[in-house]
């Protein structure tokens, strides 16, 4: 019997040394990514349609959209703030180390409030809040699949998707927008600190620069990827920990995943919408 089995090991080692083995095994790793990649996507494109759904359709639940707003906005104004702050001081600092070898420092201020807007506030205010907010929402619903208390949810007739994954959508949807707006603010004001204090910029001239520049459009183009941004957040915290595997090493790894998952989606949409917003 151990004389066949090792007769049979060394058949499939052959096999696997041979030429034509090694491309079929190949092709079936290949198949396999292939397979699982679109078995993921659907299940992602079922779950996005499931919660939009249950988005827009009563019974709501108004102290979970209430808990999930303050969660969502208030406790990540401290991170967003100082994120946009300091964008904005090195963005001076950079743009005029740079424009200063083409007497150009007068478009400091437009540079600044314009990649601001447009870009960086959106972009950084989703990642900050990916990486605070996504890691939560699914550590918190992972944990809620593993101790069984999403099927418990279902034993008291309370549907998951409208007690647990809606408000969390709702809440990151309305609130980055707020967020990123007072980013741009923030972001603003330290590029103007930076160029009034520390190099020496009339206050009155690079406030009117500013003024001049800044059109209607570049502020809600980065209002618009905010509220994108937002639901990507939300819906792929949820979305991982919703179907998060059993046991620690499952919560654990839906965590990374939503934060890394939700990161590069930004950055994909964040170029998507620009090519729309500004083609």
């Amino acid at each position: 019997m151990v004389a066949d089995i090792h007769q049979v090991e060394q058949v499939k080692a052959k096999a696997e040394r041979n030429p034509i083995g090694l491309l079929l095994n190949f092709c079936q790793y290949l198949g396999g990514g292939i397979l699982a990649f679109t078995e993921a996507i659907g299940n992602l494109t079922f779950f996005v349609i499931r919660t939009l759904g249950h988005c827009f359709s009563p019974p709501f639940f108004p102290s979970q959209i209430a808990r999930q707003l303050i969660d969502i906005g208030y406790y990540s104004l401290p991170v967003v703030g100082m994120t946009a702050l300091f964008t904005g001081m090195v963005l001076a600092l950079q743009s005029y180390t740079g424009f200063t070898r083409f007497n150009a420092e007068s478009a400091i201020a437009g540079v600044v409030v314009l990649s601001i807007t447009r870009e960086l506030a959106p972009v950084l205010a989703g990642l900050m809040v990916a990486g605070r907010v996504g890691a939560s929402i699914a550590a918190e619903i992972g944990t809620m699949r593993v101790t069984e208390q999403i099927d418990a949810l279902r034993t008291l007739s309370v549907n998951p998707f409208k007690y647990l994954i809606a408000p969390r959508v709702i809440a990151g949807t309305i609130m980055l927008p707020i967020l990123v707006l007072i980013g741009d603010i923030i972001g603003v004001l330290g590029g103007y600190m930076v160029s009034v204090y520390r190099l020496g910029f009339s206050p009155a001239n690079y406030l009117h620069q500013t003024w001049d520049i800044l059109e209607y459009m570049d502020v809600m183009s980065g209002l618009y990827k905010a509220a994108a941004f937002g639901f990507i957040v939300s819906v792929m915290g949820c979305y991982q920990g919703f179907y998060s595997q059993r046991g620690a090493q499952g919560v654990g790894a839906a965590t990374t995943n939503a934060v890394v998952s939700a990161s590069i989606l930004i950055l994909i949409f964040n170029y998507v919408l620009t090519q729309v917003f500004f083609s």
